[in-house]
């Protein structure tokens, strides 16, 4: 048997605005955007660039339940984890880009890491581990 997880459901307020963060300031690959007629709602793929893993499905909030859980849905701990292959190029360009770091560069035994925000709160981690 082989399974792996497919997406990960990121809850938005708005499609094009977390397009725009996530593809415009981090990056990623738009991987689909379709829209769904009979939910009228939009299906919005994202991934890093070269990833072929786990992507994210940007998922608009549809009712003030979900609303008011953008940006926290972890309860304010690191919710998601970015894996790169050079730390150092990709905090430069996330800074660069105005990326919000809310924990600074930190060297640890499995490798380096900084926490940053995205525009609704959510906290991530970039990180580069160490090999071996």
């Amino acid at each position: 048997m082989r399974q792996s997880i497919a997406h990960v459901t990121l809850v938005v307020r708005d499609y094009d605005e977390a397009i725009a963060f996530y593809v415009g300031r981090l990056g990623f690959e738009l991987v689909e955007d379709t829209y769904r007629p009979e939910q009228d709602k939009r299906w919005v793929v994202i991934a890093p660039p070269g990833s072929t893993g786990t992507s994210l499905l940007l998922a608009r909030a549809s009712t003030d339940e979900q609303a008011a859980r953008i940006g926290d849905a972890t309860g304010g701990r690191v919710a998601l984890f970015l894996q790169t292959d050079d730390f150092a190029r990709d905090y430069r360009r996330f800074v660069d880009a105005g990326v919000e770091f809310v924990r600074a560069p930190a060297v640890h035994d499995y490798g380096t890491v900084a926490v940053f925000r995205d525009l609704y709160g959510t906290l991530w981690d970039l990180i580069e581990y160490r090999s071996g």
